[in-house]
């Protein structure tokens, strides 16, 4: 792990740091490279301006380890909102959650009864809903309480990222279930027995696990695999699997990141792939912020043009 990502990962978890950034106007305008506002309608705006280009979008509200029952009530209840304004509007977005934000910390019971709740709505629309992936303590419950919900809703699809070393255990253990798999790298900070901690370890396992999710889905059908990266290399060289396998053009989503190589998003777009876009919002940004940049360190000089600019 480069000492940039290191400094900007520990960054990410220092609540003093958080606290200034939060009260600095240069700050806020920073983060607009990667959100386009802190509001739900700036996200629903995004939203209709993608769609009108026939991109599709992915919302998420931020936020995470939340320790209150009410407060993850409101979460839930917001997202229940969220599918409404979606259905009323006719926009192709769908929503991506993660379980701390819905109670996973102090009861998980009531976590997956929100989710449960969720779920529910999305699927009398037709769509699909995302359990994130958080950081590595907390897979072995996200996973058990993916696999519950997966019993009653075949549109629920969970996220599993790369640069862990279970993972490829871990999906083979859930490949029966024919499961919605998006697939991304990680972006949280790893001890190196838990995670690869070279970039070629984490890239050289996002394709091995994105040629099994494309066998899997060439032999068996289901869900389309998801690949949520804006690696160009690794997209081009799990394209070419995918056709290798018959699969045809839009037989694989791409997500990428609000902001991030939105020429690529379009390419694909016009090559016929299926392409999504992640939109998040809201005002507990910092943390994932943060995370953002420590993917790429070289995003730090734009944070300082933000800042002399």
């Amino acid at each position: 792990m480069s000492i940039a990502r290191s400094i900007l990962l520990w960054g990410s978890r220092n609540p003093w740091l958080e606290r200034q950034a939060r009260q600095r106007t240069f700050a806020r305008r920073a983060v607009r490279r990667f959100m386009p506002g802190e509001a739900l309608d700036a996200a629903l705006t995004a939203t209709a301006a993608f769609a009108g280009r026939g991109i599709g979008t992915v919302l998420t509200q931020l936020g995470e380890n939340l320790t209150a029952a009410t407060d993850a009530d409101a979460v839930r209840d917001h997202y229940l909102g969220v599918l409404t304004l979606l259905g009323q509007r006719d926009l192709p977005a769908l929503i991506s959650v993660k379980p701390t934000q819905l109670g996973l910390d102090f009861d998980a019971g009531t976590c997956v009864a929100r989710i449960d709740a969720l779920a529910t709505q999305a699927a009398r629309r037709g769509d699909r809903i995302w359990v994130d992936m958080e950081d590595s303590s907390y897979v072995d419950a996200t996973l058990e309480l993916f696999r519950q919900l997966r019993r009653r809703h075949e549109n629920l699809g969970v996220c599993l990222q790369a640069y862990l070393r279970r993972t490829a255990a871990d999906l083979e253990g859930l490949l029966p279930l024919k499961p919605a798999i998006r697939l991304v790298k990680g972006a949280y900070a790893e001890p190196p027995d838990r995670a690869f901690p070279a970039k070629r370890d984490t890239d050289a396992s996002y394709l091995a696990l994105g040629a099994t999710l494309i066998e899997h889905a060439a032999r068996h059908g289901g869900a389309p695999p998801v690949f949520g990266t804006h690696d160009v290399r690794l997209i081009q060289s799990l394209q070419h699997t995918a056709a290798a396998a018959g699969l045809d053009r839009k037989a694989c989503e791409v997500h990428m990141l609000y902001g991030i190589r939105t020429a690529e998003q379009e390419r694909l777009k016009q090559e016929g792939r299926a392409v999504r876009v992640l939109i998040s919002y809201g005002s507990a940004w910092f943390r994932w912020y943060m995370r953002r940049l420590a993917e790429r360190p070289a995003n730090v000089w734009f944070v300082i043009r933000s800042v002399v600019g």
